[in-house]
């Protein structure tokens, strides 16, 4: 096979004989296939002689292929110019908008602080709240270079020349302020001008009916009729769904080949053209009867791809060949023992994905996403896998570097982390958190595909058994092959070549249909950037940012200024009614930075201070921009829109609140000084009566570590220490070394709430103003939420003395139940449950005894199969008889009947659930009849499941009422398979 020799991979099958796992193709399009239908079955069984260290090849686990053996040292092809590099192209381009007054702002973190986003996909994503009018405009203009992930064209990465699932999204913005002209015209001259890319090469694209761009590019900028092309809605106009802000676009595209000339002109060929620079001119508003408004405020949002101008200036192939990810395909290379520049195009699609998928799942990690099952978590796993895969196929073996128990990703994500400098420098410090998330998880992983393995297995089996027994075709279910595919990371020809090998088919049908249905959610959460304009926009305009007076008072007089029921606005409010009120000031803290918002009330007063209205107030949230939206229900009176009121909260609730947020700053400075400065927050809840405190960690932490944590904390707040609080400039802070916290948004001034000698962190909460107000501090509990991310819960002030006084009194109800004096407890107690396990043993042995004296009544029950090798077989129910004892039972019986012999047992212990268990000879198991799988088939009739070892297993199940027509079908099935 051209580019590369694969190695046989066996395993055994209930067929009875090994198959390979070759690597092959189907029709089923996926990351690891390529070619066509006619390469399946390309299996090489030649050991390779590997000049990269492997001298003596072993036959190797699922996926070690090896592609494309060196016999010199490795030597990548000429490339051609990239004296333009990616960096400098990122810095020109900021430096040329800076210079047209933009204001340069950094990239936000590929969390998004917009809940309808799971993930950054667009670099005017941290704009929304402005283009929504939901927040003021702090700049005209802004130019960024955004990070950004999309993973709905995954399968296309490596395979097209421009797909990426990390890339970095260049832009203007106008705010209001320029419009179409301008942005034409700069982007023409950033493209001609400081890049110097050639006018004849560059092609726009308008909007069909936007007869106004057409004229700019056409009339003013000089571009040829025939080479702007108009295209229809679903090209070129920009829409954020049903209803909200929408505008036309405008593209340039490069033409890679002019020599095709102008008739017949697709901009969609991607072999031809390339679009780089997106201007989307956000002028209407679209209302819910499907028309445009204008738009009072008209804004310019536009993308260029760094990755794609990169490619086109620096003159190579594809997106991945630029010097903005060719570094680490380079280091994928050496570590496969290949040559990119030699290796076929399947290798080299190999080497793509990789090296794409590298650079997200480090900015991933280092923007806080660990790796798990759910949300986030799920992207970035996937990331991993797909990666670990891929090198599997390329034959990356251990670490790639003669560690064949090592990992090989953390030496790929050192390359990303030395191109990172440029695009994000705090990668760097928190380089080896990430390095150690990426072994870990790359280890795990190895050791799922191996369970993944032992799964297919079992499955195939299943579907042979179920055939027999159903006399009907054998075939895997399309759930059973997606199983493989999304958990374990079987690719599906590789499922579907193992079960052609055993006769056993797949229901492709239903696994394109599991797919789909994944695509489908994939992109639905990750494609999608919902803007509206809303209800509250209105009053946006109406409304001053609230006043926020809660670090120093707890009570004010305040003016309402909005009244929202049901989230549209009314003038008055009665009794009983749910309420959302904004004031023009307020001491009420609203929920933000893990704390949450207070309670408190209302009042409304008469002139003979009689309180005409109570509003009790049991939330408080911030909304459109930093206005505060007091949530609550009308108890008294009626409230009426441009009241003035008192507002008061609850104090006692504020000072638990402080009092926890306060013992959050602690306990993390005492984390960062027991188990190590790399350790950060990973979220966090203050509530009044709790903290809750998520920190990424490998492991659970020791009894030890957690007794000291809560020593270094009380020992704080016994120090009694005042706290500082004060206001600088973002750069001031983080120069003084105070702590930012990840996924929260900082001005340019921001807060600094300091313990000193203690803790130092950017802050909007509240907090003591001495430690010892705390009082007490403890640990609840410590547990793992996720991959490398620990949580711990504790209490303090009030709740600590609560929770301690509470465990008291437990503790003394059990010195008094047993007896004994509190330090006498865990003794007493041990002693308990010794007794108690005896006791369990004694009526174990009991039952033993009783199973066997009854399976002696029964051995005469035994029926002889087969002609020639007479198999003595017995099925029978035992009543009610307990799984222990139906084992010794089974044990008895298969000693007595001698060899072969086949046992089968059920039994009711309680009437609402099976017990199963089922014993073979050795001469029974050498005919290819195997207890575990066995019984797992028969379970299954009674709502059950189970398995084991070939010659003992036992099985449970959920309905009784089927154990006789179970037990039925086993004897059935013994006595056919054993005649």
């Amino acid at each position: 096979m051209m580019g590369g020799s694969i190695l046989p991979i066996s395993m055994h099958t209930r067929c009875g004989a090994k198959f390979l796992l070759p690597f092959s193709t189907s029709r089923f399009s996926s990351p690891f296939t390529h070619g066509s239908r006619g390469n399946r079955g390309l299996i090489q069984t030649l050991a390779l002689v590997d000049h990269c260290r492997l001298r003596n090849i072993k036959r190797l686990k699922l996926f070690t292929t090896r592609a494309q053996p060196l016999t010199e040292d490795l030597v990548e092809g000429e490339r051609s110019n990239t004296s333009i590099s990616g960096d400098s192209i990122r810095k020109r381009f900021l430096e040329f908008y800076a210079a047209r007054g933009h204001k340069v702002l950094a990239s936000s973190s590929l969390v998004p602080e917009d809940p309808t986003v799971l993930l950054t996909i667009a670099g005017m994503l941290q704009f929304k709240p402005i283009f929504l009018g939901k927040v003021p405009r702090e700049v005209p203009r802004a130019a960024t270079s955004q990070r950004c992930i999309r993973t709905n064209d995954i399968d296309n990465v490596g395979r097209t020349s421009r797909h990426q699932t990390f890339f970095e999204m260049l832009g203007n913005f106008s705010f209001g302020d320029y419009f179409k002209h301008d942005a034409i015209k700069w982007a023409w001259e950033l493209s001609t001008v400081e890049f110097g890319l050639p006018a004849d090469r560059l092609w726009i694209s308008v909007y069909e009916e936007d007869d106004e761009a057409f004229a700019i590019w056409h009339d003013e900028i000089g571009i040829p009729a025939n080479r702007i092309v108009r295209l229809g809605k679903e090209d070129n106009f920009w829409t954020s769904g049903p209803t909200g802000p929408c505008g036309p676009c405008s593209e340039i595209y490069y033409d890679f080949q002019t020599e095709r000339g102008y008739s017949d002109v697709d901009l969609g060929d991607d072999v031809r053209f390339m679009e780089f620079y997106n201007l989307v001119f956000m002028q209407y508003n679209r209302k819910d009867d499907g028309s445009l408004e204008p738009l009072k405020q008209k804004n310019i949002d536009t993308g260029l791809g760094l990755e794609r101008l990169a490619r086109i200036l620096q003159q190579v192939p594809n997106n991945y060949e630029t010097d903005l990810m060719f570094p680490i395909i380079q280091k994928a290379s050496e570590l496969a023992c290949v040559s990119y520049s030699l290796s076929n195009e399947s290798t080299k699609t190999h080497l793509r994905i990789i090296g794409d998928h590298m650079r997200a799942i480090v900015y991933l990690i280092s923007d806080g996403v660990y790796p798990s099952n759910i949300g986030r978590g799920y992207v970035v796993r996937r990331l991993i896998r797909r990666t670990v895969r891929t090198g599997r196929l390329l034959g990356i073996k251990g670490n790639g570097m003669g560690d064949l128990e090592g990992a090989f990703l953390p030496v790929l994500a050192e390359e990303v982390i030395k191109l990172s400098t440029d695009i994000d420098s705090d990668v760097k410090t928190r380089s080896s958190r990430i390095l150690d998330e990426l072994k870990r998880e790359e280890l795990r992983f190895v050791s799922t595909l191996e369970r993944g393995e032992k799964l297919l297995e079992q499955m195939l089996a299943d579907a042979l058994s179920r055939a027999r027994m159903d006399g009907t075709v054998p075939c895997l279910s399309g759930k059973d092959a997606f199983l493989l595919y999304d958990t374990y990371g079987f690719p599906v020809e590789i499922t579907k070549e193992v079960a052609d090998e055993c006769g056993v088919g797949i229901d492709m049908d239903s696994f394109d249909v599991e797919m789909e249905n994944q695509r489908r959610q994939s992109q639905a959460a990750h494609n999608t950037v919902k803007l509206s304009v809303e209800t509250g926009s209105e009053l946006a305009e109406s409304i001053p940012d609230t006043e926020f007076l809660g670090y120093s008072t707890l009570s004010s007089k305040a003016v309402v200024e909005g009244l929202l029921v049901k989230g549209k606005p009314v003038g008055q409010v009665t009794e009983g009614n749910e309420v959302e009120v904004l004031l023009d000031r307020t001491p009420f803290y609203a929920e933000s930075g893990g704390q949450i918002g207070d309670h408190g009330f209302l009042y409304a007063m008469e002139s003979g201070n009689g309180r005409e209205a109570v509003v009790e107030i049991r939330d408080v949230q911030k909304s459109l921009g930093n206005k505060y939206i007091h949530k609550g229900k009308v108890t008294k009176g009626h409230l009426d829109l441009g009241l003035e009121i008192e507002a008061e909260v609850n104090a006692s609730l504020r000072q638990g609140a402080k009092v926890h947020h306060t013992a959050t700053h602690l306990l993390q400075a005492a984390l960062k000084q027991v188990i190590g400065q790399e350790t950060s927050q990973a979220g966090s809840l203050v509530a009044f009566d709790r903290l809750r405190f998520d920190f990424n960690f490998s492991r659970s932490l020791r009894e030890d570590e957690l007794m000291e944590i809560e020593r270094l904390v009380n020992q704080w707040i016994g120090d009694a220490t005042l706290l500082e609080t004060k206001v600088m400039p973002l750069a001031d802070a983080k120069k003084a070394g105070a702590i930012a916290m990840f996924g929260e948004k900082y001005g340019e001034q921001v807060r600094v709430v300091d313990v000193p000698g203690v803790s130092m962190e950017l802050c909007g909460g509240t907090h003591v103003s001495n430690t010892s107000e705390i009082r007490g501090f403890k640990i609840i509990s410590e547990q793992g939420i996720a991959s490398g991310i620990r949580r711990i819960e504790a209490v303090a002030g009030d709740a600590f003395i609560d929770y301690v006084c509470t465990r008291d009194n437990y503790l003394k109800q059990l010195c008094s139940t047993l007896k004994v004096n509190a330090e006498d407890v865990t003794t007493r107690v041990n002693n308990l449950l010794k007794d108690v396990r005896e006791a369990r043993n004694e009526v174990s042995a009991a039952r033993a005894k009783a199973a066997i004296y009854k399976a002696s009544s029964i051995t005469s029950n035994a029926v002889t199969v087969g002609s020639s090798t007479k198999t003595r077989v017995l099925v029978e129910s035992m009543e009610d008889m307990e799984a222990d004892a139906l084992k010794s039972a089974a044990e008895y019986l298969i000693d007595r009947l001698g060899d072969p012999a086949a046992v089968v047992l059920g039994s009711c212990p309680d009437g609402k659930r099976v017990s199963l268990i089922a014993a073979f000879s050795p001469g029974v198991v050498s005919v290819g009849i195997e207890a575990g799988k066995f019984i797992g088939a028969i379970a299954k009739l009674c709502g059950g499941r189970g398995g084991g070892r070939p010659n003992m297993a036992q099985a449970g199940g959920t309905e009784p009422g089927k154990l006789v027509e179970a037990l039925e079908k086993a004897r059935e099935e013994l006595e056919s398979r054993l005649s």
